[in-house]
This record gives C-alpha cells, structure tokens and sequence, in this order.
C-alpha cells in the first residue's frame, strides 16, 4: 500500500491537507518554500483577509478544527455599501442571517501548520522544488537557506498544493495533450489598513464587509480581531486612473480624497501605505487533466487558481481537500489511480465553474452594488427565498451557504435570470405580491423554474 505523500506547500490547502491525510493513517511530509512564518515576520501589504463560508467550515469539522479556527473568525452578516454621495445601504448575505467569516490569511495558516505538526505531520521550510521528474516523482529541490541542491524521492503519492504557479504543474505542462490556460484580469491590488479606534474599537460596523463601488475599481474592508481592518484597493493598471497614473504624493492624495473621502478619515497611513506596499497581479488558472498516472496530482489554486471576488479561493481548495478525503474513504481498492480519477471527475467542472463565477462577481461587487435596479433584483430575491423557502435559494447564497456544487449554481444563474426578468417588469414586489392575478402568475414562473432547474441539478 502507498502511504508515503509528499505535499508541494505548506499554505492553507497544503497544511489542511496534511492533517486529514495524517489522521488518515499516511505518512506525510510539506516541503514548504518560504521560511516558516511563525518564526518570521511576514512582510505588510500582500495579502487579503479571506472570507470563510460553508465549504471551508466543513473541510474544517472533517479535520476536528472548526472550534481553533473559530476563536479567529469575525462573522460578516452583509455588504456594508459605501456609496460616492455618502450613503451606506448595508445588504444581507442571506435571507436567514447567514455570515461568512472574515479570517486573517497569515493567521489562519499559522494555526493549520501547529496543528499540523501536532498530527505527526513533518513540514521542511525554505525548500524550493524546481523540477519534478513525474514518472520517478523524483523531485530536484534547492534549500534556500544553505542554497544546496538535492534529490528528494522519499515518498510513494506528490500532491501538489503549491498554488498558481505549481512546481508539479509546470511538469505537467511539458507532457502530451495537457492543456493549461491563464489569464489576468487588468486590475491588481494593493493591501491598505484602517486601524483600530481608542480600546481597540472598530471605527466602522465591525460585522460586515465594506465596499466602496466606483465603476472600475474598488476598495474593500474585512475586519480584524484587534479592532483594526485590512483593506485592498483594486485598481486597473493602466489607464486614468490606474496605479500607472499615480505617481505623486499629491496625486494620492487627490484620488483618495476624491473616491473615498470617508475612508480617508480613517486610515492615517495610506499615502505611505500605498507607496510602500506592493501592488500585486489577479491570474485565473485553469488546466487538465489534475492527475498524472497513480503517482501525483494538484489540488487548490494548483488545479485552480481563481480571482478573490466571491471569496471562494480558500473555500473551494478546502472543498477539494473533503472531496478527496471522502474519496478515499469510499474507495475499496484504495488505488490511487481511481482514488484520483473520481476525485478529478467530481472537481474539475467545479473549478472551471468556480473560477467564472469569481470573474462575475468582480462586477456585481464593483459596479451593480450601487445600482437601482441590482438593489431591486437582490431585495426581490430575498423575498422569494421567503416565499419559497423549499424551492429558491439565490445563486450567491447556493455557493456560499450550501454544497450545492458549483457548475450547477453557475448554471442556476441564467434560470434565475429568466425568472426575474418576468417579475421585475411588473413593478412593485411588494405589492405585487399581495394581488392574486400576479401571484398566480408567480406561483406558475416558479413552476417553470423549478422545472427548469430540476433539469440542470438532474
């Protein structure tokens, strides 16, 4: 029987990974990159909070974390908007007080690699693999910190977790018929901060994520645990404006004063935080297949790697991580081969889906938050939820308070679409609802779409 695996990256998918294989009964060691971070400061300005939903906390319970990873996790009821003429209309995630979780990356990994090593798992910091030979899983490594090159083949299964620009998957890239696709998005982003208040008080609605919408850009803010919030400002490259077309102090400052006067006020450190902090690419990965042979296999960003605008990235890798466990454990054989071709078949059409949905949402988040008629759609599908509570859920709510897969919420959006282009040209849901010609013209639209999708769930 296999048991030996080697993991590519310690990261979030990686670390997890690691723990629900070692309790599995493998034998399992991280070959990690960057110095270990709980020993090293991790450098301002490169990362997002991340925002946990259903799927990762179910990867969680599987592994026995969810109470760890709670005591770090701020819940976020809704989108707190915060508009250009001042206004700040907050939006419900879900129509029964569901949140996600606002969670600090750095943190977050942090705890996964303790707990980790505390399963038995070995992690070996500053290793960089640079080749993989895949049909020995021989791997070439340089470790960084006495720059010295050695073999490492101590092991029967490589998974690699080591994100969107994979060791393992460049190996794959140069074999027969593999097909790999990437693709920028024209906007990066640049980590801002809004710090605490006096006793570490939040000096904005402390549950809530904040969006500032402006057309092509947009800042973001999810709160910290210390009062304080990480912001990220998305922002073209080029154009006007764009990082390109600000180059002065002056110009900052005019921007930000002009954009987003109300969180000006509260960050006293953003012109030096915007000039010293790096600006950093958005990539959308996709690639098949995710398996070579019975020997190796990319899980998470690897096999995936999206855009953070439905704050699925983590989600979804910490889903890929349940699927292969529960993968595993329904095998019979305990093959790796078939172990990894059902896994492939069952996430493949999920990270294409997830991936898309991500690249949507970036406009809904930036433009359609601070549009009448969006406003009027999002009110309307709560209402249905409420109407219908057995039979409509929105899309959002499908990917971040369900297992509804992700190929099929992608799907349900353009029979949502459908539906509500039937009712919104009737006007006033709320009356509307309270007339029985419309209802009984609604009772049979919502027949249609549930056919409809009962077509796509199959």
């Amino acid at each position: 029987m296999k048991n030996k695996i080697t993991i590519l990256g310690a990261g979030l998918v990686g670390s997890l990974a690691g723990i629900l294989l070692q309790k599995r009964g493998y034998t399992v060691t991280i070959l990690e990159r960057r110095p270990d971070m709980r020993k090293a400061s991790i450098s301002a300005g490169k990362s997002i909070n991340l925002a946990m939903s259903l799927r990762g906390w179910a990867a969680l319970e599987m592994a026995g974390l969810r109470k760890e990873i709670e005591e770090i996790a701020i819940p976020m009821y809704g989108r707190q908007i915060h508009n250009i003429d001042g206004t700040s209309p907050f939006q419900a995630y879900g129509k029964n007080n569901e949140a996600i979780y606002s969670v600090s990356r750095g943190d977050l990994n942090k705890k996964l690699m303790s707990l980790a090593e505390q399963c038995g798992v070995r992690i070996l910091f500053n290793q960089r693999v640079d080749e993989v030979e895949l049909q020995s899983n021989k791997l070439s490594i340089m470790d960084l910190e006495s720059n010295t090159p050695s073999a490492f083949g101590d092991h029967d299964i490589v998974i690699a977790a080591d994100g969107a620009f994979s060791a393992l998957r460049n190996a794959y890239v140069k074999t027969d018929r593999f097909n790999y696709s990437q693709y920028y998005i024209e906007h990066g982003y640049k980590e801002l901060f809004i710090p605490a208040g006096e006793n570490n008080s939040f000096l904005i609605e402390e549950k809530a994520l904040h969006i500032w919408p402006r057309k092509n850009f947009m800042l973001i803010a999810l709160p910290n645990f210390d009062g304080s919030f990480t912001c990220t400002l998305f922002f073209p490259f080029e154009g006007n404006p764009s990082f390109a077309s600000i180059k002065t102090r002056e110009e900052a400052e005019s921007f930000f004063n002009e954009q987003f006067p109300d969180a000006v006020k509260l960050m006293p450190t953003l012109i030096d935080d915007y000039f010293k902090n790096p600006t950093s690419s958005l990539v959308t990965v996709k690639c098949f297949p995710w398996i070579y042979e019975d020997k190796s296999m990319l899980i998470g960003d690897a096999a995936h790697a999206i855009v953070p605008f439905y704050g699925q990235g983590m989600n979804a890798g910490f889903e890929d991580c349940r699927i292969l466990m529960e993968t595993i454990d329904n095998s019979t054989d305990k093959e790796w081969g078939n172990i990894f071709k059902t896994y492939q078949e069952a996430r493949k059409k999920n990270g294409d889906a997830v991936a898309d949905l991500a690249l949507q949402n970036f406009i809904e988040m930036r433009d359609l938050v601070a549009d009448p008629e969006f406003l009027a759609r999002k009110k309307i599908e709560k209402q249905l939820g409420l109407l219908y509570p057995a039979e409509f859920n929105s899309v959002y709510e499908m990917v971040s308070f369900s297992h509804t897969s992700y190929h099929v919420a992608i799907s349900c959006q353009k029979a949502q679409d459908r539906l509500l282009g039937k009712i919104m040209p009737a006007g006033d849901f709320d009356n509307n609802v309270n007339d029985q010609a419309f209802k009984t013209n609604l009772d049979s639209w919502m027949k249609e779409y549930n056919a409809e999708i009962a077509g796509i769930v199959g």
